[in-house]
């Protein structure tokens, strides 16, 4: 695929600004539900609102909380730009008829086809990602080798019964990666692969990713799942404990010899009933450009989205040595499968 040029979306946002009397600036508002709660994206709101002229009002709340407002508040929502930080959820978001579907050539031409979802017939497209992470296995090192877990399915051998820490099946995260293996591997192979990793699990589940990276360091399992950039904050951090947490571990990016390492997605939508749609896919557009792409890459440690973006992350950068194969399906596939992952988690017991 073609690189994005690295101006597009930032001519696009000068020629706004330039157009616009400080007057009209001072009109312009966008009202943004986002389920990103990241102190470092205060500085990318800053930049478009200084690059626009276009005030901007913010609501946060987890995933699901912001799909709950919207159907709640049906037509007389004012929300214009929808921010979710998972697959599962833009997906069930895009189901649900909560999002406008848009045209954008900047953003066609940025993001790549798996990581945007059609709409309809006509060519809209209901949303698209904007970042990236990738979910990893963290291990042992004193105890296992990077061969160990080159897979997601040697998770589940039966060797290392007893040694799996790993947040709740039903969460978002899991159920992104559990609906690719689905996808790869069929339903009745996929849910074997469950019931294996119910059964070599240290305890259970319990806690957010970056709990299941300390237990791997404190001798509580010796294997845990994780989203990369959790463990790319420990080794970009400077106290005394995470750096003793880093030293203990190794990290795999599993399935380079197959079909790659699962990529999460955090993306963004216009919400249906967007009062400022204008306004909406400008903010859009930003986020795919370089300058927004690289504050997601250095200030909250995720892959960018967009084509041909460079940044400079070290902790990325000493996790993977420079590149990894990542997967490439599309995410409204792995959306398909949460149903059916949810019904499997049951059967055997994943809690």
């Amino acid at each position: 695929m073609k690189p994005s040029s690295p101006t597009l979306a930032t001519l696009a946002l000068l020629a706004v600004s330039a157009a616009m009397s400080p007057a009209m600036a001072q009109e312009q508002v966008l009202n943004i539900y986002s389920a990103r709660h990241y102190p470092s994206d205060e500085l990318m709101y800053g930049a478009f609102s200084k690059a626009t002229g276009i005030q901007i009002k913010r609501v946060d709340a987890d995933d699901a909380g912001i799909l709950a407002r919207l159907k709640a508040e049906g037509a007389a929502s004012p929300a214009d730009v929808i921010l979710l930080v998972d697959a599962s959820r833009l997906w069930r978001a895009q189901v649900d008829g909560l999002f406008m579907p848009i045209k954008s050539p900047l953003l066609e031409q940025a993001i790549p086809a798996h990581l945007r979802a059609q709409a309809d017939a006509n060519g809209g497209t209901a949303w698209f990602g904007l970042s990236t992470r990738a979910r990893v296995v963290v291990f042992d090192k004193l105890k296992y080798k990077k061969s160990d877990f080159d897979s997601y399915e040697k998770l589940a051998d039966p060797q290392f019964k007893g040694q799996l820490c790993i947040r709740s099946g039903s969460h978002p995260y899991n159920l992104s990666l559990f609906g690719a293996m689905t996808e790869h591997m069929g339903a009745a192979q996929t849910e074997a692969w469950l019931k294996g990793l119910v059964g070599n699990m240290a305890r259970s589940p319990k806690g957010g990713d970056t709990d299941q990276i300390k237990g791997v360091a404190s001798g509580e399992c010796g294997m845990a799942v994780t989203n990369s950039y959790y463990l790319a904050r420990l080794m970009r951090s400077t106290q005394a404990a995470d750096v003793a947490v880093t030293e203990k571990i190794g990290v795999v990016f599993p399935n380079q010899s197959s079909w790659g390492t699962h990529m999460n997605v955090a993306g963004g939508a216009v919400a249906k009933h967007a009062k400022h749609s204008a306004n909406a896919i400008k903010f859009l557009e930003y986020l795919a450009s370089p300058q927004a792409q690289n504050h997601f890459a250095n200030g909250n440690n995720e892959w960018p989205a967009a084509q041909g973006v460079r940044f400079d992350n070290p902790a990325l950068q000493a996790m993977t040595g420079g590149s990894f194969k990542s997967e490439l399906l599309p995410i409204s596939a792995v959306g398909q499968n949460q149903t059916k992952v949810q019904q499997m988690l049951d059967r055997v017991g994943f809690k």
